[in-house]
């Protein structure tokens, strides 16, 4: 297979960030050990990139000043640096724009001389903020690929998690279509990358061009890192590893655990922080297991997985999240994934590596988590053959190297050297009903 040409568009992919901004970097970073790839991204990025030393072909830096001056600032001073407000979103919509105007003025000559094969617009994630690439690239000479995208996940009903969280943007998001560009991105591209079944579900009518390949990877590292062999004996280590905020469903995690760490059979260590933790704390005292429960609070993303590196059983009933990928992490590391069969860890957990419960009702779920947690505490042989299959899953289906080659197959496909792959999600979707 001969290497692409790639231009890969990461405004705010960074090697030293979290979240969605490490996502990034990670799988531009796995892509370009694959293929030679020109990374576009923000000049404020850029230098952090190069101490890296990853074996981009190019990095071409894009400088905004003064917008990118007034995005920091708003960041900061008005969204409170939460990476998860939908207004947030709606906010990026003119500066995303304004970054892929630019890079189009600056790689315009070479793109249509011919110097790469592919378009690849990896960030950002959201489905929501449009590309003008692939108006501008409705005619040729290369083709636009966008992904993978996520977002738009409904906000579950009878949780007052939820209700404590959702934003009244959020009952705006499908205006989106209306904005300028956003009809064209998807009408226009080669290859749509699904990052979530329910995003999949959301561009059915492009199927014959529509992937799915979950947005999160894991690294090199943490597959190298987990425990040999699980504990026989001892107590049950319990871990939750996330911010304490309401979606989180971190209460619900301490609820179900409860009896277990009453009975000093197990010991919970939640690794976060966020507006949650004072009314967490109450909570463990009101249930009599504040002694059996270990707030480590915010910790660097390196000591967080030595925390998880010794946990059994990472407990996350998370209503409410996309790409989730601290349960890859979990899963590499061979720790056993408890999660809610909704949006994204209902996506990668499956019975042979972990649990996912139904997202019923608040109740129901910590019912449904505290017989998992007690079967596992009795059980530790059922532990172990699960602990080493979702390693074995996590190396084989999760790493960024495995996903760099699923991309590689669509990359080809799109421009016309190799056959189109199969890739559809976990689940089930009833395309002819969306």
């Amino acid at each position: 297979m001969s290497k692409l040409r790639i231009v890969l568009l990461a405004p705010d992919l960074h090697p030293d960030s979290c979240s969605t901004a490490l996502v990034g970097y990670s799988h531009s970073e796995a892509l370009a050990r694959l293929h030679a790839v020109t990374l576009v991204t923000r000049r404020r990025n850029a230098e952090a990139v190069r101490r890296r030393r990853a074996p981009f072909h190019a990095i071409e830096a894009i400088s905004l000043p003064w917008l990118d001056r007034i995005n920091d600032w708003s960041f900061r001073r008005i969204f409170r640096n939460s990476y998860t407000s939908q207004a947030l979103t709606a906010f990026n919509y003119p500066f995303s724009l304004a970054f892929e105007w630019c890079a189009w003025r600056h790689m315009r000559t070479r793109i249509m001389a011919g110097e790469f094969d592919v378009i690849l617009r990896l960030m950002p994630i959201t489905a929501v903020l449009p590309s003008p690439f692939a108006f501008f690239l409705r005619r040729g000479p290369i083709p636009f690929v966008v992904g993978p995208v996520n977002g738009g996940l409904p906000w579950p009903k009878g949780f007052p998690q939820a209700k404590r969280e959702k934003e009244w943007i959020s009952k705006l998001r499908n205006c989106y279509r209306l904005l300028p560009f956003a009809r064209s991105t998807y009408r226009y591209s080669s290859a749509i990358i699904a990052g979530s079944s329910h995003t999949y579900s959301e561009f059915a009518a492009y199927r014959e061009k529509l992937f799915f390949v979950p947005e999160n990877g894991v690294s090199r590292f943490l597959l190298d890192s987990a425990r040999p062999s699980a504990r026989r004996e001892g107590k049950l280590e319990l871990i939750f590893v996330g911010g304490l905020v309401p979606i989180k469903g971190c209460d619900l995690a301490l609820r179900a655990a409860a009896s277990l760490l009453r009975r000093g059979l197990a010991r919970f260590t939640i690794v976060g922080d966020g507006p949650e933790r004072a009314r967490l704390e109450l909570l463990a005292r009101s249930l009599g297991i504040e002694e059996a429960v270990l707030f480590r609070g915010m910790l660097p993303h390196s000591e967080a997985m030595k925390c998880m590196r010794e946990g059994d059983v990472f407990v996350f009933p998370s209503i409410r999240d996309f790409g989730a990928g601290v349960v890859f992490e979990a899963l590499a590391m061979g720790v056993v994934p408890i999660v809610v069969d909704f949006g994204g860890p209902g996506d990668i957990v499956h019975s042979e590596v972990g649990y996912k419960v139904a997202l019923t009702n608040e109740s129901d779920v910590v019912g449904q988590m505290e017989k998992i947690l007690s079967e596992l505490d009795s059980n530790r042989t059922l532990l172990d053959k699960l602990r080493q299959q979702g390693m074995r899953y996590a190396r084989e289906c999760l790493s960024w190297d495995g996903k760099a080659q699923i991309m590689t197959q669509i990359l080809t496909w799109a421009v016309g050297r190799g056959q189109k792959p199969a890739l559809q999600p976990p689940k089930r979707v009833r395309l002819q009903n969306c």
